[in-house]
């Protein structure tokens, strides 16, 4: 028999997320937006709970929990469900952590994992997203050349968080026609950090392009030495984080206007008694729980240890296009309320448009 409840666990994973949620986003979400700002003491909170280091050896300053997909995905989609960029911004240091610690020679997890995983906040990234038409996180045009007793990267990247801050960063290139990682600092010479790009949502987010020309780094900083990495586990891994975030996005959506046709009047009577409007909030509900199924597929089958490329690429496929779907019937059920800024609809629906669209800027 199929069993979907949350272990007590789990359910007290979600609770706590679900507590700062209420009590550092919710009020603050759309004063992040439209400043464009997300508060550092905001994210150092959050960074308190250790939801990036919680599967860290104890011994590299991580919690030593067991790693599990499954409860990641939770997190990040009550995250989400209170802002799609504080999401992303709390978990931002994963990117280069997780990978780090899964995949990472001793010497890397020994010098790297003990300067992310302390008290403090300290952003780290991941580049994959390149800025041609139809990038494609397996097919990469940046790459990176052996010579001598270095590897020398050239190419672009786009939609890399928090590059211009962070100390560090992955960097997925191809070699000899291989996709690889590899670690690269923030002040390495031949590598140049763009503007902060001006995105359709996350406007609370910092996103950079980034480019790398005759960039040379230490053999050594290739991610697992010189057998490489699993780069295709960390994409599965990264679809299923983004189908959880769309999940929690299409949520927000759905339970705002939920309370907001409950309480609007018009002609008499609330509008969710009118039957496009209920028709509307059933489908976004239904289609809100499809999403979570399906990311919860695809979770469990990488919390077993077992390959979800079919799983974590459908999954994300189907939240890129119902994320669009729930929070465009977000703005309809408001109708003209939902096409202003005061109210955070018309944020869901520009957030919710990047889960088909953004690749690599989230992992479990």
């Amino acid at each position: 028999m199929i069993d979907f409840a949350m272990s007590k666990e789990q359910q007290m994973v979600r609770n706590e997320v679900a507590k700062l949620v209420k009590g550092v986003v919710v009020d603050t979400a759309h004063d992040m937006d439209e400043e464009r700002h997300i508060p550092p003491a905001a994210i150092q909170k959050a960074w308190e709970l250790g939801f990036s280091i919680s599967m860290i050896p104890e011994s590299y300053g991580g919690f030593g929990l067991k790693d599990s997909p499954v409860e990641t995905a939770l997190i990040l989609e009550e995250l989400a469900c209170g802002d799609m960029a504080f999401a992303l911004a709390v978990m931002l240091p994963s990117l280069f952590i997780h990978p780090i610690a899964e995949m990472g020679t001793e010497d890397q997890k020994e010098k790297y994992l003990p300067l992310y995983c302390g008290e403090t906040y300290k952003p780290c990234t991941l580049a994959i997203q390149e800025p041609h038409v139809g990038s494609d996180p397996v097919d990469l045009e940046t790459t990176a050349e052996r010579q001598g007793k270095a590897y020398v990267l050239n190419g672009k990247k786009c939609f890399v968080p928090g590059a211009a801050k962070a100390g560090h960063m992955l960097v997925a290139a191809a070699l000899d026609g291989e996709n690889n990682l590899f670690i690269v600092s923030g002040d390495v010479p031949g590598m140049t950090v763009g503007a902060k790009e001006k995105n359709l949502g996350l406007y609370a987010l910092d996103t950079f392009e980034v480019s790398f020309k005759d960039c040379a780094i230490p053999m050594e900083n290739r991610l697992g030495g010189e057998d490489g990495c699993a780069y295709d586990q960390l994409i599965q891994k990264s679809r299923v984080a983004m189908a959880a975030i769309g999940t929690g996005v299409s949520r927000a959506s759905l339970e705002f206007v939920k309370d907001y046709a409950k309480q609007r009047v018009q002609f008499g009577e609330p509008i969710v008694h009118r039957q496009s409007v209920a028709f509307m909030l059933a489908e976004m509900a239904y289609e809100v729980d499809a999403m979570r199924l399906m990311t919860w597929k695809a979770a469990s089958r990488l919390e077993a240890g077992k390959d979800a490329a079919r799983e974590s690429y459908l999954a994300k496929l189907y939240t890129g296009e119902m994320a669009m779907k729930v929070t465009d019937y977000g703005v309809q059920v408001m109708g003209g309320h939902g096409y202003i800024r005061d109210y955070p609809v018309e944020r869901y629906y520009r957030n919710g448009r990047g889960i088909s669209i953004l690749e690599g800027i989230a992992t479990l």
